[in-house]
């Protein structure tokens, strides 16, 4: 169960979420509205090119008919386009769970409140990679 935590900031009610994937974190911020996206002070469609990207955003709100009752002010930081609208897009769940608690039943069942985590494994001494090694010589 989400707890319903909305802040006071500027006089709106913002409800707040966070995002992660690979190394990626994105902060999001919903508020009633006309349908704004805006991310790192850009339009969505400006500061993703890919269509796929872009769909990762949308999809939460998209899956819960919230498409144009909510703005969204997004930051994220860190990682590829790819780990970034994955962040945004568990970011705006998150989000819209607390915007909206009827929410969270339909974002469960289109497997958007799980984290992937996936991440990139480290490196290991004495290898060329986390698991390439190095080429065997016989003398």
């Amino acid at each position: 169960m989400a707890v319903a935590k909305k802040t006071e900031a500027n006089g709106k009610n913002d409800s707040l979420g966070t995002g992660r994937r690979k190394t990626s974190v994105a902060r999001v911020r919903i508020r009633p509205g006309n349908g704004t996206i805006t991310i790192n002070s850009r339009p969505l469609d400006e500061y993703f090119d890919i269509e796929q990207d872009r769909y990762n955003v949308l999809h939460p709100l998209l899956a819960t008919n919230k498409r144009e009752a909510v703005d969204i002010v997004i930051n994220v930081h860190g990682g590829g386009n790819t780990g970034q609208s994955g962040a945004i897009k568990l970011g705006i769940a998150r989000a819209l769970i607390r915007f909206d608690a009827m929410t969270e039943e339909v974002l469960r069942q289109e497997n958007l409140m799980t984290r992937d985590g996936r991440m990139k494994e480290r490196k290991k001494y004495g290898l060329r990679g986390a698991r390439k090694g190095t080429q065997f010589s016989k003398r």
